[in-house]
């Protein structure tokens, strides 16, 4: 028994580095989806990280995975999930952003350093079929939900759709918009 629990133990100390959990609270007035929480979980193994917002009907998860250069949304209110390359001249690495959320969590409250980034996507209004080609993790996620495909806009901006976007605050890091051009429902 004690050899059991020794190993157990020891088990616990070689997982550990690879895998990082933090709780952030993002209740403040420059947070673009609101006030709430956000949970962010690293898995460097795997290279995925997972960014819950909890914040009622507009809670939202996103994975972004590093490995297939994906990332995908689930919007809680829209029922739906958004996949996306991941932009990695905007996106922070993982290692990246596992020091910001750790820097963040130190500082316990607000937003503090340079500005978010903003990266606006453009909403392919046709449903994907095939999830399977963003991976494993994202599949997963997006089983049994309406998936769309968005397309970056390089320097875009939503000014050009106001309500017909949806917008995401990451830590007060990066600030994603998700955009339809026409007033079908995604």
């Amino acid at each position: 028994m004690k050899v059991t629990m020794i190993l157990l133990g020891l088990f616990g100390l070689f997982i550990a580095p690879g895998l990082a959990d933090y709780n952030i609270n993002v209740n403040d007035d420059n947070n673009v989806s609101g006030s709430g929480q956000q949970r962010v979980s690293i898995n460097n193994a795997h290279n995925v990280a997972n960014i819950d917002n909890n914040n009622g009907w507009d809670s939202w998860n996103t994975i972004w995975d590093y490995e297939n250069s994906f990332a995908a949304t689930r919007l809680f209110a829209k029922k739906s999930c958004i996949v996306h390359r991941m932009n990695k001249e905007v996106m922070p690495s993982i290692q990246t952003l596992d020091a910001l959320v750790k820097e963040k969590k130190l500082q316990g409250k607000g937003p503090g350093g340079p500005p978010p980034k903003t990266m606006t996507f453009s909403i392919n209004p046709h449903k994907v079929d095939d999830l399977s080609q963003f991976g494993t993790n994202i599949a997963g996620m997006c089983q049994g939900m309406p998936t769309y495909l968005a397309e970056e806009i390089p320097g875009g901006s939503s000014s050009y759709y106001t309500e017909k976007c949806n917008n995401l605050n990451v830590i007060w890091i990066l600030n994603i918009s998700f955009c339809r051009t026409t007033e079908e429902q995604f």
